[in-house]
């Protein structure tokens, strides 16, 4: 698969037209240092393996760039549009995965990094791992119900975009929120001890829209 270098974030007000980034080499690269940190840390929170977080990042982008037509502003930022593409991209691995559960063929997919790019990896994925910890606090919630709380609880999407990353109203989502929470509460009880207060919050605490 195709890498892309870790680089510094720039100024997250700078808008690019996101139809161009597949025609245009320097508007992808504003696009790309706009929001590698929000694709990073989405990957890293489903992802424990720096070399395959690696590629999907990398895989998030280049989708961006063949869907970069379809875009629509209307709909939602460039953002929530990049999470709903990364959203799409991290399940198809899994279902990968599942096909092709050979163990052989899993790291013969692998691409070595640098030392440099790998420790950046491993320290992100570090830093997610409570994040990971929080998702089995959702597998007791129905699909659609746990898809629309990563969104908006673990990866910081309002609930109008991670409605229209899902595809339903914002009051559908709204309701479905605030349900699932209160069941993610009642399964956290029990293990409280074991995740951050402010983890726990990001979970249960009604946002707003």
């Amino acid at each position: 698969m195709t890498d892309f270098p870790p680089i510094d974030p720039v100024d997250p007000d700078n808008s690019v037209d996101v139809a161009q980034i597949g025609t245009d080499p320097d508007v992808f690269e504003v696009f790309y240092r706009d929001n590698l940190e929000t694709v990073q840390r989405f990957v890293a929170r489903r992802v424990a393996d720096p070399h395959l977080a690696a590629d999907l990042t990398a895989d998030v982008f280049l989708a961006a760039i063949d869907a970069a037509s379809g875009y629509r502003a209307d709909r939602g930022s460039p953002a929530g549009w990049l999470v709903g593409i990364a959203r799409n991209t991290v399940a198809a691995e899994v279902r990968r995965q599942v096909r092709h559960h050979n163990a052989v063929r899993r790291i013969s997919g692998r691409r070595l990094l640098d030392p440099d790019s790998l420790t950046h990896l491993v320290d992100r994925i570090d830093a997610e791992r409570e994040s990971r910890a929080l998702y089995a606090a959702l597998a007791a919630l129905p699909k659609r119900d746990r898809a629309l709380m990563e969104l908006v609880a673990l990866d910081g999407l309002p609930i109008t975009e991670a409605a229209a990353v899902l595809g339903v109203k914002p009051a559908t989502a709204r309701v479905r929120l605030h349900r699932s929470r209160r069941l993610v509460q009642s399964h956290l009880q029990p293990h409280l001890d074991r995740v951050h207060p402010d983890a726990v919050a990001a979970l249960t605490q009604e946002v707003s829209p």
